[in-house]
């Protein structure tokens, strides 16, 4: 990972900075302010628990990853600042959300991505993910098909 990036989880202060973030980022799952603040915010004791890791260097936040775990982990969002990729800040945002969902039980982490991603499919390819189906039409603005990938995580380590 680049020089001076940190990964921690999210916080309250950040929410403006990953709201920015997501929507300058048009592949993005574009969500309302008002979810994030609930992942940052939630309970533990709720159903379905979230997390929300972040990417900060010098300049600020530059990355920001969402997961879930209720049985098994799903990777919800990753978006990383445009002047940032490639530099291994998705990676190590990926790995925050698999950790953390192994810490919870999971034995598995599930996600969608556009079928048009190449460069985060290929991510999720080297970190283990296989694809299991797709999702024909599920994404909007713009439209786009849903890769469906899965990693095991009993065979996966980070």
């Amino acid at each position: 990972m680049r020089a001076g990036v940190q990964v921690r989880a999210g916080e309250v202060g950040d929410l403006e900075a990953i709201v920015a973030l997501e929507r300058a980022a048009a592949e993005a799952p574009h969500w309302a302010a008002a979810s994030y603040a609930g992942v940052v915010c939630g309970g533990e004791a709720e159903a379905v628990q979230r997390c929300l890791f972040v990417a900060e260097g010098a300049a600020g936040l530059v990355g920001f990853a969402v997961g879930a775990a209720a049985g098994c982990g799903e990777l919800e969002s990753v978006v990383v600042d445009v002047g940032w990729r490639r530099g291994g800040i998705g990676r190590a945002l990926c790995a925050a959300v698999v950790e953390w969902c192994r810490g919870r039980g999971a034995d598995a982490v599930e996600l969608e991505v556009r079928a048009g991603s190449g460069g985060a499919i290929a991510l999720y390819g080297e970190l283990g993910f296989v694809e299991m189906g797709r999702r024909r039409g599920y994404y909007r603005e713009p439209e786009a098909d849903a890769v469906l990938m899965r990693l095991e995580l009993g065979s996966a380590s980070y």
